[in-house]
């Protein structure tokens, strides 16, 4: 059995494997003089031409042997449906992070205020019931280079720096809760991952990696709590049988409740975490 510390905190130090991903933005200008703008992928993995809108905005998937001009074939003919969604998906009040303009962050379902304080590289620390985030008083440095390179891309010390937070208070909590549910398990997961994951909350993989949208950490504990439980019932029963939920509910017989919180809820978190660790805010991807 491997290690808490090992399983909350694999080897970052693994290579990524490469993406292969092609992509860029284009503009639907629309009748009234506004436009839309939709992230263009070519993925070698589509079979298909595919439009899809979510929280994040609009995207044009394309497969390998689609041509750009399909593509946009594809894009005006379901222009309507394509506003019609990206209407439905807007949230309002998802502003970015900005130094000394963010007052308030989102941390286990509360609202935090924020103090901002200079210092010499950003980070963020919570101090009772306030959070403080350290940043220079430059936009930009802090980055960890130097000259034109360091600021040339602004408030991007300061993303890092609010997910590194996030993930280690998301990893403080599962430090937690998983000696609590390991010893009824089969077995225990290689390895436990934090990311933004579009529509799930969770997955185990067929190795037991599990994974887990750091947007929970933003949500109340006792939803997150139930996301950790529900997949790691899956290393118990692989499906969602009536034998997966009796399992689920033997560790978490409210797992109901937080299925609606997610219900209610879920969207905005997912949403709202985009908005803060993004360059150019909701619609970034």
């Amino acid at each position: 059995m491997p290690s808490l510390l090992r399983l909350l905190f694999p080897d970052a130090a693994a290579p990524a494997k490469p993406r292969a991903l092609q992509r860029d933005v284009l503009a639907l200008a629309l009748d009234d003089g506004d436009a839309i703008e939709v992230l263009r992928v070519r993925d070698p993995r589509a079979r298909r031409i595919r439009l899809s809108v979510d929280e994040r905005g609009a995207r044009l998937t394309l497969p390998l042997r689609a041509s750009l001009v399909s593509g946009q074939r594809f894009l005006h003919e379901h222009r309507d449906w394509l506003v019609a969604q990206v209407r439905a998906h807007a949230i309002e009040g998802l502003a970015p992070l900005e130094r000394g303009e963010t007052t308030m962050l989102p941390l286990r379902g509360v609202e935090l205020p924020v103090h901002w304080r200079e210092g010499r590289y950003a980070r963020v620390q919570r101090e009772d019931d306030a959070l403080v985030f350290q940043a220079p008083a430059r936009d930009g440095a802090g980055d960890g280079g130097t000259g034109a390179a360091a600021g040339s891309r602004p408030g991007q010390a300061l993303r890092r720096a609010l997910r590194d937070f996030y993930e280690a208070q998301a990893r403080a909590d599962l430090g937690r809760w998983l000696p609590r549910y390991l010893p009824g398990l089969p077995r225990t997961p290689s390895r436990v991952r934090l990311k933004t994951m579009s529509s799930q909350w969770g997955s185990l993989a067929p190795d037991d990696a599990l994974a887990l949208d750091l947007a929970l950490v933003l949500g109340r504990p006792s939803a997150f709590e139930y996301v950790l439980v529900h997949e790691l019932c899956h290393l118990i029963r692989p499906d969602h049988s009536r034998a997966f939920w009796r399992e689920v509910e033997a560790r978490c017989p409210q797992w109901r409740d937080e299925r609606d919180y997610f219900h209610a809820e879920g969207r905005r978190l997912k949403a709202r975490l985009r908005a803060l660790l993004s360059a150019g805010g909701p619609a970034s991807r």
